[in-house]
């Protein structure tokens, strides 16, 4: 039996051939006029296809169109052209040229995206820093990864206190007057055009760091045939307005920065996710699509629902998730609450995309990580390497947007060309379910166990607000199962109550030995668990 799933076009041409149909139905590929067609022509030549290249063209064909609404107000694409010339100018007298790196460490606004526009515009490449960091952490990634210039937010100076005296600091967005901006620094220069440098920028994206210290993947400027992929699967269209509340510098977010480069999207950002907020800005902006992480579901779901109810999100046509699984009946809970809209799509920074899930296939197969996309290829391995014969297995994908390895030189396993994604799952029906990491698994008393499945049954506990499973060394059984529980406020449950639920959903060997109570679980900026600071050794909450 063949255990591997395919997206549509198994071959070179078949996939372009697709991907150029998919375009043309998102609105990215449709007829301009001449002078249009000829500027567009003219940015993608000079710049190339990222950011640097695409928001060009956005400037030459849709120059009055707003490229970004904001806690600032709204700016037009040609507006922010002009001002990302004016601060590449700037960057360049810093110091900065082609092949150099700049830092950005900065929440979602308009400074986010014209710094990385503008480091582009010079054949520089884009190291995009967490937020969540903390200062040693961030002093280590300076100095292993050495930019020229960091660009940071102003509530940032103290975690970036302790980075490399070489490295000159420019303040993106400011709680006070600060001297040096990305705003003063343009102010000075020329809007117009620069001399395209010999090379395209990059982009290196930070791995989550959940299990270790993240490791820099670096990233070319992409491919239509990428962007095609998951329009294949996700029907964003040309024009919408979409909130974009997952962090930009993360691979999720930086993937829908890109694909608004694509369509001519109005991006709406916000600086900070508060479910109240995130709800009110889908409504009163009108959005047609919104970018999230599980997490921000979670939290708006906990809203009272005569709250819920009051917003008018009948605009909203796709909520497109990514960035960790979906606990429980999260996927079930946001579409009943809010209507058929959510696609969630399963990846990581090393891989891109390579699953994704429809709404139809979440309401018949809960838990599944969808089908993949034009172009894709997902395989299952098992331990020796060798083609699974059972169904399940070592995740492994091709598809259009690997990345090009770690800044330290290394990458990650390949087998028939495929690239592993460091998870186990199952194939069912033609469509993928995810067991969890492969370093994640459990041993406990001879038995495999995979947290997330007992994640997931926990989670659908009424009482449960969040669960994080780990393993604990033990001297009787390897090791034992440990569950991380936070209960939704005024609710209640013991923990004999929460073992005899997973009893009676589960195998026994799969009951956790024991639960911990806590109030939160510690997440990074992306929304993912921090497994290694739940410490077995802590007492309960």
């Amino acid at each position: 039996m063949n255990h591997a799933l395919r997206g549509p076009g198994h071959h070179r041409a078949g996939v372009a051939v697709l991907s150029l149909a998919t375009l043309a139905t998102s609105g990215v590929v449709r007829p301009y006029g001449p002078r249009a067609l000829g500027g567009v022509g003219r940015a993608l030549l000079r710049w190339g296809t990222g950011l640097a290249g695409g928001y060009a063209s956005l400037a030459a064909r849709s120059p009055s169109g707003i490229a970004i609404d904001d806690e600032l107000g709204s700016i037009t694409f040609a507006e922010l052209g002009s001002q990302a010339n004016a601060f590449a100018r700037a960057l360049a007298d810093l110091g900065v040229g082609e092949g150099d790196a700049v830092a950005l460490m900065a929440r979602n606004h308009r400074w986010f995206i014209l710094t990385a526009i503008a480091v582009g515009r010079l054949g520089a490449d884009v190291l995009y820093l967490n937020t969540a960091f903390s200062g040693p952490q961030t002093r280590e990634l300076l100095e292993r990864e050495k930019p020229r210039v960091l660009v940071h937010d102003d509530e940032f100076a103290d975690v970036v206190a302790g980075a490399p005296d070489d490295i000159t600091r420019v303040v993106a967005w400011e709680d006070a007057p600060s001297g040096r901006t990305v705003a003063s620094l343009a102010a000075t220069q020329s809007g117009e055009e620069l001399r395209p440098p010999s090379r395209e920028g990059h982009s290196v994206i930070l791995t989550s760091g959940t299990t270790g210290t993240p490791k820099g993947a670096s990233r070319g400027s992409g491919s239509l045939a990428a962007g095609a992929a998951l329009l294949s699967r996700i029907p964003l269209r040309a024009g919408m307005r979409v909130h974009i509340a997952a962090p930009l510098f993360h691979t999720w977010g930086w993937g829908h920065l890109n694909l608004a480069m694509l369509l001519g999207s109005t991006l709406v950002l916000r600086r900070r996710f508060e479910p109240r907020d995130f709800l009110g800005t889908l409504a009163r902006q009108r959005c047609h699509a919104a970018v999230v992480i599980p997490v921000m579901l979670q939290r708006a779901l906990q809203l009272p629902q005569s709250e819920l109810d009051a917003y008018d999100l009948s605009a909203l046509t796709i909520v497109a998730a990514s960035g960790s699984a979906l606990p429980g009946d999260l996927a079930t809970a946001w579409m009943d609450q809010f209507g058929d809209n959510l696609y969630n799509t399963y990846g990581s920074t090393e891989c891109a995309w390579v699953t994704i899930a429809r709404p139809a296939d979440m309401r018949a197969h809960p838990g599944t990580a969808g089908a993949p996309p034009i172009g894709t290829v997902v395989a299952l391995y098992d331990a020796e390497g060798r083609p699974s014969t059972t169904g399940q297995g070592r995740v492994f994908v091709r598809n259009g947007l690997p990345f090009e390895g770690y800044t330290n030189g290394t990458g990650k396993e390949v087998l028939d060309g495929l690239m592993s994604t460091g998870d186990v799952g199952s194939i069912r029906d033609g469509l993928l379910f995810v067991d969890g990491r492969d370093d994640d698994m459990i041993v406990s008393g001879g038995e495999n166990v995979y947290p997330q499945e007992v994640e997931d049954c926990l989670a659908r506990h009424p009482a449960v607000l969040e669960v994080a499973v780990v393993g604990v060394d033990d001297a009787a059984y390897g090791q034992r199962l440990v569950a991380w529980v936070a209960l939704r406020e005024h609710a209640t449950a013991s923990e004999d109550e929460l073992k005899e639920h997973v009893k009676a959903h589960l195998a026994r060997y799969k009951v956790p030995r024991e639960v911990r109570f806590v109030h939160e679980l510690p997440r990074n900026a992306t929304g993912k668990v921090l497994k290694r600071r739940l410490n077995p050794t802590d007492e309960s909450e």
